[in-house]
């Protein structure tokens, strides 16, 4: 009985609490959409045209490399701050200066490519769609930074384009896969396909198991609907392949899914 009673006096407050979040984070949100219209979109542009154009430029006359490092960070940490969106980076000393990874992560959101290649700190090339090829100046960009374009319908196409990308990932260029092939929609881990672990396989080089926090909220898959907020990168130990080969390739995806599943809220 005393129980009850105590349950019946604290519930009200909370639910006084959780309205009043709810509805500063209401008019947070009505007063950032003139914001996001006004300011970021229109810096977006630019910022992609600007320091696109650099990154094509220093990767001709130099490599994908130094258009990466130059051009291509600092456009993600530029967009990313513009967006009001501040990444955080946990456990940055797992990553090993000089080491190739195949970098696996969860996916909740486009902020997830800014954050990464905004912050992570190493040399990435991440695997996408062929149809991100099409944006304007990014898809030029991307090609020139040695980006990674897989055709989803044409499974012996991307099959090559994956063998023949595994050339670059030599002296400290990474590989970035987003396992479960499209963004989650609750936030919850989707079934991880094969492709970014026979990579690995292949290459004989650890994976970099990371998960993203936070990006779902900033903005949610399929949606225009941009909020400022906070993002974390969490950085696991890297995963040795020694004891792995394809006949127990499951078994390492499993432990990858499983790491990565266990900083999620």
């Amino acid at each position: 009985m005393n129980n009850e009673i105590k349950i019946a006096k604290v519930t009200p407050n909370t639910q006084t609490a959780d309205t009043r979040c709810s509805k500063r984070f209401r008019i947070a949100r009505f007063l950032y959409q003139p914001y996001k219209w006004m300011v970021f979109i229109p810096l977006l542009c630019v910022f992609t045209a600007v320091l696109g154009s650099l990154s094509i430029i220093l990767a001709t006359l130099f490599n994908a490399r130094v258009g990466m490092k130059l051009a291509g960070r600092p456009w993600a940490k530029l967009n990313c701050l513009a967006a009001l969106v501040f990444v955080k980076v946990q456990n940055r000393r797992n990553i090993v200066s000089g080491q190739s990874y195949v970098v696996i992560s969860n996916h909740q959101s486009l902020f997830d490519i800014l954050a990464l290649v905004g912050w992570l700190d190493i040399d990435l090339r991440w695997v996408a769609k062929a149809s991100l090829k099409k944006v304007p100046m990014f898809g030029m960009a991307s090609v020139k930074m040695d980006h990674i374009f897989i055709d989803r319908f044409n499974p012996q196409a991307a099959v090559e384009t994956l063998n023949n990308a595994k050339k670059k990932i030599v002296n400290g260029t990474s590989v970035m896969f987003f396992p479960e092939g499209t963004r989650s929609d609750d936030g919850n881990l989707k079934p991880f396909k094969k492709g970014a672990f026979k990579m690995a396989l292949d290459l004989g080089i650890p994976i970099l198991p990371i998960t993203m926090r936070g990006t779902r909220h900033i903005l949610p898959s399929g949606t225009m609907d941009l909020v400022p907020g906070k993002a974390d990168i969490v950085i696991h130990p890297q995963i040795n392949i020694d004891r792995y080969s394809h006949d127990s390739i499951t078994d390492l995806i499993q432990q990858t899914r499983t790491i990565i599943n266990s900083a999620l809220p």
